[in-house]
């Protein structure tokens, strides 16, 4: 009985043993190891069609140092060669910085701040006993406050069950994600000094949240993130002409056991 035959991989008829393919699957981590196995043998195959376009433009490249500092491969080294001499992308000058930073002006804001302080009633939200036992005292403290503000750091101190308890309940100052949603909900809608009215439940526990000075966001000036928005646009576009040199060398190889139409992104990720 005849065994089945090995697959072949190959592209412009350079084969690609199924050996060197499990090799480079482990530096394409995944918990599905056919899809580490189709991510590596699609990293091979353009990097054989880059090797050989560049034998076939007779370049070759001294060792180079990528931008960590580590000496790239020979193969490496002929491809980033290529690549300089076949992709050229215009620089980036201060008339589209300034359109996209203009496009872009939140990215360019830093967030408003609130100081926040609270005193917190620990208690798993599944357990109900507990959780409702801790949203009381909760209501028993606001309750309190209500008529007693300055008692907060006391109280605070005492009671809460959170590390801040020793700062008086201080927690800093909190920007947009740096908290639960709950949590910031309530404390962003909050005027300087004043303890929320109502008790808030999150997953850690009922807290009775006060706001302090709120601190208005600042948006940086174009001149400090020129340099930036031109690196960031430039190598976007880098990395789209590289995508689109790949196609076409894709589009033109006779590429067999591979599908790497839409993988030319694997070179430039």
């Amino acid at each position: 009985m005849e065994s089945a035959q090995a697959p072949i991989f190959s592209v412009n008829g350079t084969e690609i043993a199924p050996e060197a393919i499990a090799a480079e699957a482990q530096n394409h981590p995944s918990d599905n190891p056919d899809e580490a196995w189709s991510e590596a043998a699609r990293a091979l195959a353009i990097k054989t069609l880059l090797l050989e376009e560049a034998d076939r433009l007779s370049i070759e490249a001294p060792l180079i140092d990528d931008a960590q500092g580590r000496t790239l491969a020979p193969d490496d080294a002929r491809i980033e060669a290529l690549l300089e001499q076949e992709v050229t992308t215009p620089d980036a000058d201060e008339e589209t910085c300034r359109r996209y930073y203009d496009q872009h002006i939140d990215q360019f804001s830093s967030p408003d701040l609130v100081e926040a302080s609270h005193i917190l009633f620990a208690a798993p939200k599944d357990d109900q006993k507990r959780y409702a036992k801790a949203e009381l005292s909760a209501i028993d403290t606001i309750t309190e406050l209500k008529d007693h503000p300055e008692r907060f750091a006391a109280l605070a101190e005492t009671l809460s069950a959170c590390p801040s308890a020793k700062q008086a309940g201080n927690l800093g100052q909190i920007g947009p994600g740096q908290t639960v949603e709950e949590f910031e909900t309530f404390l962003f809608n909050l005027e300087p000094n004043q303890i929320c009215p109502v008790p808030v439940k999150t997953r850690f526990g009922v807290h009775v949240v006060k706001a302090g000075r709120k601190i208005s966001g600042e948006t940086l000036p174009f001149e400090a993130m020129q340099t930036k928005i031109a690196d960031y646009l430039e190598e976007s576009s880098w990395r789209r002409a590289v995508a689109q040199y790949m196609k076409i060398l894709v589009g033109k190889a006779d590429i067999l056991g591979f599908d790497i139409e839409g993988s030319e992104g694997l070179l430039v990720q």
